[in-house]
């Protein structure tokens, strides 16, 4: 094994680390990620061997010197006078896979970095902190973001400069400056001209430290104005011809579904389900959506949702659950179950860990191309299904020429739920085909927050679909958060392998307490509820801004960075805020503790002046004021034994959309007492002659308990509860 070129001599200490990392990793044949190797001996490894992080590990053995974040690295600089590079990426980044195999495989380059500066790599999954940071610098200097992200730093973590993808020479794809060339002005100018450095630093930190923490003073409580602000800002650029927000590339997050299915039931607005509707079934016919195996890419290339960029991401997959089981609930169409189901059976197949926990990523890349993977030729597609080809190539839109590089990407140019029951055997025996294909790769570290995700998708879609295997996956979930992803009674942010990577942040509290809540909603398990609310308080004293309200991202007592964030901008993930504002008025609703109705009150008060300006930034933060806005009922079903097969009152809400309740039970009599503790509203009810019974309440005080579904609907009714169906 061999240091990278140039890179100073590895201690014997470090030399011993290396190799027993990089023993382990042949013995078990993982083939090194590098064209410099000889057959599953590398030339070169560097210290990302010893990271979890998948998409770290691909860089192990790149010629660059490696380090992955942390002090030793930045004493390096010090000690050596040298900058920084930063890359800062994730592994299912085509553009970062691009850069990796022109530039950081280089020889050339990589023995640049090593002799003029202290390369290090960051999975921008592992520490959203610093990637934050960062592409807030960068989005200060040019305008724009994107991964991978470039950025030079001084040996105190500010940066001076920063790009994303940069060619690696000059004149590559139509460059001036390529790569090479600007690592070598950059050194040459923290060399010769500190002052320069030291000048562009200052003024960069000072844009991050602004627009990171400059949140302007609180105001009054945002109410309905905002949401029929932004609703009208979304019906300004909505695409009428192809769903989702005017223009390409298309995000799912583009258009939050979920809000225009609230905006429906609050105002009774046609547009905004059709908003809505429109969307999803949309991204249900195009190429974005794997027509074989179910689950949706990252996003789609296109105006028409038909060219995806191919990595499938679990946070998109667990979002676009939740939206097609709403839509369902107030459609009661067959196409938004039909989705829901594929989704969640693509996330049970493909992307769970043997304990439970859900995997984070699969790439858009294999055999060295975008795409290879799930796309097909005509002639394809005719060798596999014979007869059967005719229909499927009619229905799925396959052509001789292909629509993606001479092949096809599948979606269906005219929807047909008939017609696709009917292709149900030809789609399996593509898919089945398909799998023999070498597959993209996977990245199998699980993160807390995406499992948060998870958990709310399964809780909700084994709910709606009255589906238990759904619901006993969002259990394997919370069990393996609450052993693999916990530490010393802490939750972490990732871990890979039995190994934990880093305290948990904002957002992985903030998605777990949701998930909890809406696995405890689908159960009635007391446990859940509980932790929510354990998770839920240790979030004040970790993140809470106790001067302004609302939450910073990194924890107290969390590394320093040259700024600590407070999330203002709802992107492709919600972020933590958002999520947590929601459940305070949950947690509100379930217990009756006034005190998270005064956490969440004070956090929207903080974002208001956001609101007021830009609703639209804040897309996740408006279904919390939506909750905050509407009459909220307490709906308490007592059941009158453990072994009740049905659930009338439960089979009669799992059809309707209810967006803001709190929904609380148990058995009678010892479930009753346990969940009291939790939720004293349900103290001293019992079922009516021995049948299982509903309470309608409104803020603790509560309608006459009923035996009869019609009755309980009734008395929602009276309540002003929203209801379209």
């Amino acid at each position: 094994m061999s240091a990278p070129p140039s890179a100073i001599s590895y201690s014997d200490a470090l030399r011993d680390r290396l190799e027993r990392a990089l023993e382990a990793q042949v013995s078990c044949g993982d083939a090194p990620r590098t064209r410099h190797r000889d057959g599953l001996l590398p030339f070169f490894t560097n210290r990302l061997i010893l990271e979890t992080s998948p998409y770290l590990r691909q860089h192990a053995h790149n010629p660059v010197n490696w380090y992955p974040w942390g002090d030793e690295a930045f004493d390096e600089a010090r000690r050596s006078g040298r900058p920084v590079f930063l890359s800062v990426g994730y592994s299912t980044c085509h553009w970062c896979h691009v850069m990796e195999e022109e530039s950081f495989e280089d020889i050339g380059i990589a023995t640049l970095l090593n002799e003029q500066y202290v390369a290090i790599k960051v999975d921008r999954e592992e520490r959203p902190d610093v990637d934050a940071v960062y592409m807030t610098a960068l989005q200060a200097l040019t305008r724009q973001g994107g991964w991978p992200m470039s950025v030079w730093l001084d040996a105190e973590r500010q940066p001076f400069f920063a790009a994303t993808y940069l060619p690696p020479h000059d004149g590559t794809r139509g460059s001036r400056r390529g790569f090479a060339s600007i690592c070598a002005d950059l050194a040459r100018i923290y060399r010769d001209d500190p002052t320069k450095i030291a000048q562009s630093a200052e003024s960069i930190v000072g844009a991050v430290r602004a627009s990171m923490n400059g949140f302007p003073a609180g105001g009054e409580l945002p109410g309905t104005a905002v949401l029929d602000r932004a609703r009208g800002d979304y019906a300004r650029i909505f695409d009428r011809e192809h769903g989702g927000l005017q223009g390409a590339p298309k995000f799912p997050s583009s258009l939050p579904v979920r809000f225009m299915l609230r905006e429906h039931a609050r105002t009774g607005s046609a547009e905004a389900l059709a908003m809505a509707t429109a969307s999803l079934e949309a991204m249900a016919a195009g190429g974005m959506y794997d027509q074989l195996a179910g689950g949706f890419a990252r996003y789609s290339t296109d105006e028409r949702w038909l060219v995806p960029h191919f990595e499938k991401m679990l946070y998109d997959n667990a979002l676009l659950a939740v939206a097609y089981a709403e839509a369902y609930q107030i459609t009661g169409r067959a196409v938004f179950a039909r989705v829901l189901r594929t989704t969640l059976d693509y996330l049970i197949r493909e992307m769970t860990s043997p304990g439970g926990g859900f995997y984070s990523a699969t790439d858009a890349d294999s055999e060295g191309e975008e795409g290879t993977f799930f796309v097909w030729s005509e002639a394809e597609i005719r060798a596999i299904l014979g007869d059967d080809a005719g229909r499927f190539i009619a229905f799925y839109g396959v052509t001789e020429h292909g629509n993606f590089e001479g092949k096809n990407v599948l979606f269906v140019p005219r929807p047909d739920e008939a017609e696709w029951l009917a292709l149900a055997d030809a789609r399996e025996r593509l898919r089945i085909a398909r799998e023999a294909r070498p597959h993209p790769i996977r990245d199998d570290k699980i993160l807390a927050a995406w499992n948060g995700l998870a958990m709310s998708a399964f809780a909700l879609g084994g709910f709606v679909l009255d589906e238990p295997r759904y619901i006993r996956a969002a259990e394997r979930a919370a069990a393996f958060v609450a052993s693999d992803l916990t530490h010393e009674g802490r939750l972490a942010r990732s871990c890979k392998d039995g190994q934990i990577s880093g305290a948990g942040f904002l957002e992985d509290h903030a998605f777990v307490v949701a998930g909890l809540l809406d696995l405890y909603e689908a159960t009635f398990e007391s446990r859940y509820l509980s932790r929510a609310l354990e998770l839920a308080r240790a979030m004040e004293p970790l993140f809470g801004d106790a001067g302004n309200g609302g939450w910073f991202r990194s924890a107290a007592d969390h590394e320093r960075l040259i700024a600590r964030e407070k999330p203002s901008h709802d992107g492709a993930e919600p972020t933590g805020a958002s999520v947590a504002i929601r459940s305070a008025l949950r947690l509100h609703a379930m217990t009756g503790d006034d005190a998270w109705r005064t956490i969440a009150e004070r956090a929207l008060r903080a974002y208001s002046a956001i609101l007021e300006q830009a609703p639209t930034s804040l897309a996740e933060m408006l279904l919390a004021i939506d909750f905050a806005c509407d009459v909220v009922p307490e709906i308490v079903i007592v059941r009158a034994r453990e072994s009740d097969a049905r659930d009338p009152f439960i089979d009669t809400l799992r059809r309707r959309f209810l967006p803001n309740r709190a929904l609380l039970g148990a058995h009678d009599g010892k479930g009753i007492a346990i969940l009291a503790d939790l939720a004293p509203i349900v103290a001293g009810k019992a079922t009516i002659d021995d049948e299982t019974t509903a309470y309608v309440c409104r803020m603790g005080a509560c309608r006459l308990p009923t035996t009869s579904t019609t009755t309980m609907l009734d008395e929602l009714t009276s309540l002003t509860v929203r209801d379209v169906r």
